[in-house]
């Protein structure tokens, strides 16, 4: 389990190509590899990874599989790229965030940033369906790291974007500072959230399931058929 508190910033030192596998050496802040043993878990960008040798005090090594690349942003990284880092989190840590497992649920992109004074603002673009489970003032983890949630917009087909403020200290302790409209994140949903979500939706379809074509013939007679597709989704 992690805490979404990004310890540090981390640079890819090399990476070796494999049938079916990509190894990583990374390169991690002064004493971030203090007490690090081979099979720890390494929060890189969000993704959980395990640790498969150490190379002196400051670098060690991890193996990521296919499915793994597939699915999170960790196939696009160079060596000298730079990634949010954190350690997994001792018995009675401080929760100073919310709790993560490090297992990415999907990848968004950067919509639009703002830079107000102090601040800088990022606008995600989020792919179907997984607005559902994105609310105003919930939390997220964007690319390791525990956030809020300050606005959030659905769109009908299912799809939508959320924004984050970001204080010069997160700005510091992370790579948002490097991100350009267009660079790919990821995204581990808060799991209460989704459970609530799914759990609701389960029981509404159960309740309403044989009742939704009669629902929805009379919202599109009233003018209000795309409100009957959302509520489907």
């Amino acid at each position: 389990m992690f805490t979404g508190i990004v310890q540090g910033i981390a640079e890819v030192a090399a990476i070796t190509d494999k049938p079916g596998l990509r190894s990583f050496s990374l390169d991690f802040p002064p004493g971030f590899c203090h007490g690090l043993e081979i099979g720890a878990s390494v929060a890189s960008d969000g993704v959980c990874l395990t640790v498969t040798a150490l190379q002196g005090d400051t670098r060690a090594d991890f193996d990521v599989m296919q499915q793994s690349l597939n699915l999170t942003t960790l196939a696009g990284l160079r060596q000298g790229s730079r990634i949010n880092v954190e350690r997994a989190a001792r018995d009675g840590a401080e929760i100073g965030g919310h709790p993560l497992s490090g297992h990415v649920d999907f990848m968004a992109t950067v919509a639009e940033i703002r830079r107000p004074e102090n601040n800088h603002v990022l606008r995600i673009a989020v792919p179907a369906p997984w607005m559902r489970y994105i609310f105003a003032k919930g939390y997220i983890a964007i690319n390791g790291a525990s956030l809020t949630v300050a606005e959030a917009h659905r769109e009908p087909g299912g799809a939508g974007w959320f924004e984050v403020w970001l204080i010069p200290e997160t700005l510091r302790m992370t790579t948002f500072g490097d991100k350009e409209v267009g660079s790919g994140l990821n995204i581990e949903i808060e799991r209460q959230t989704q459970v609530i979500v799914d759990t609701v939706r389960a029981v509404v379809e159960d309740r309403l399931g044989e009742m939704l074509p009669g629902l929805e013939k009379l919202l599109e007679r009233e003018g209000l058929a795309a409100i009957g597709r959302y509520a489907k989704r």
